[in-house]
């Protein structure tokens, strides 16, 4: 479960957030190969002041940078490839020069992103996470993931405790 925060420090309507927000799913999808129910976007719009970046005076001082918390197992093609479409996303919507665009990754284990009703795995090519997940008003099985997390088996737990 991705949680990709955008931070800029000029104001944004929430037309312009919604739709990019839509946009940086979609990359994020197709690029990273997986569904999209599973994708978290915030986009968070702060005064010219509260942030700096030596490379924004080629955007008249607008900057923007982006936090991608994802899983393990991504290529670094796939990270590269991501970078620039969200760079290109905020140039077209904002016209941010792309040199005032600051993108940082942090990587985490599929155990530490958590649902009400799972716990996510390790990311491999091809997966949606919640593909299984029943419609609402739905009965549905739950994934193997969340049935050995319950039962303190979790992937990952080696003995720290059991997730309950």
């Amino acid at each position: 479960m991705p949680h990709l925060q955008f931070e800029m420090n000029f104001a944004a309507t929430p037309e312009e957030k919604s739709g990019f927000a839509a946009a940086v799913i979609r990359h994020f999808a197709g690029i990273m190969d997986t569904g999209t129910d599973h994708i978290a976007v915030t986009v968070r719009s702060f005064g010219p002041q509260d942030l700096a970046f030596g490379r924004a005076a080629a955007s008249g001082g607008r900057t923007a940078f982006v936090n991608a918390d994802i899983r393990l197992g991504r290529t670094r093609d796939q990270k590269r490839r991501l970078a620039l479409a969200f760079i290109d996303e905020i140039a077209r919507t904002w016209g941010v020069a792309r040199e005032a665009v600051y993108v940082i990754y942090t990587e985490h284990d599929g155990e530490h992103f958590q649902l009400s009703d799972r716990i996510l795995p390790s990311w491999s090519a091809g997966e949606d996470p919640l593909a299984d997940r029943p419609r609402p008003g739905e009965p549905g099985k739950r994934p193997a993931a969340a049935r050995r997390a319950k039962a303190g088996r979790g992937r990952g737990s080696r003995g720290r405790g059991r997730a309950r």
